[in-house]
């Protein structure tokens, strides 16, 4: 009973809120916000379009530098071509994430973004004006990009590394808040 407890924990429920006021200049703000978190080794170590070979950077690592053991994820992006991701990172409910330098767990695949989703390296209007583009995003509205927030577990772990690994920015709560504030404003990016 306890491990189903923990597990729905994992999964919080995100309605998108509808907010009719929202400035442009809030929603610029949310976004300067939501840049932090997904430029953060975290999220952009695992966003690495083309390339299928995910990062490792951040203070825990050192220098920037490719994953260790010259793993590659290839167009699958969990391994199947070379040697699975889940062969380290283990698929668990109970995860514990607390050794350092060890894989990190999560109830779910481990695996590298979509191709679609290259954040690793680019700029805050690279990232702004893909997160707004359905053909980039993985056809999704901003109404599903909260979603999508509040469903995968994988972005969960963000928050939660363990192992002496950096978090995420912020939270995942103000994370979901900030992309609604986002989006309520029409999803200004900077640039325009």
């Amino acid at each position: 009973m306890m491990r189903a407890a923990a597990f729905l924990f994992l999964w919080p429920v995100v309605a998108y809120a509808q907010e009719p006021q929202v400035s442009a200049a809030d929603g610029l703000a949310a976004w300067d916000r939501i840049f932090e978190v997904v430029s953060h080794p975290r999220c952009a170590n695992c966003h690495t379009g083309p390339s299928d070979r995910p990062m490792w950077s951040g203070p825990s690592y050192g220098e920037t530098r490719v994953h260790g053991m010259n793993i590659r994820a290839g167009e699958s992006r969990i391994g199947a071509e070379f040697i699975p991701c889940r062969t380290c990172h283990v698929t668990s409910n109970t995860a514990q994430n607390d050794t350092p330098h060890a894989a990190p767990q999560v109830a779910d695949a481990w695996r590298l973004a979509p191709v679609e989703a290259h954040w690793f390296g680019q700029s805050s209007d690279d990232i702004c004006q893909q997160l707004r583009d359905p053909e980039r995003n993985g056809g999704r509205t901003v109404e599903e990009l909260v979603e999508h927030l509040g469903h995968d577990v994988i972005l969960h772990w963000a928050w939660a590394p363990g192992g002496g690994r950096a978090p995420a920015p912020y939270s995942l709560s103000i994370h979901i808040r900030d992309m609604q504030i986002w989006g309520n404003a029409g999803q200004p990016c900077a640039a325009g």
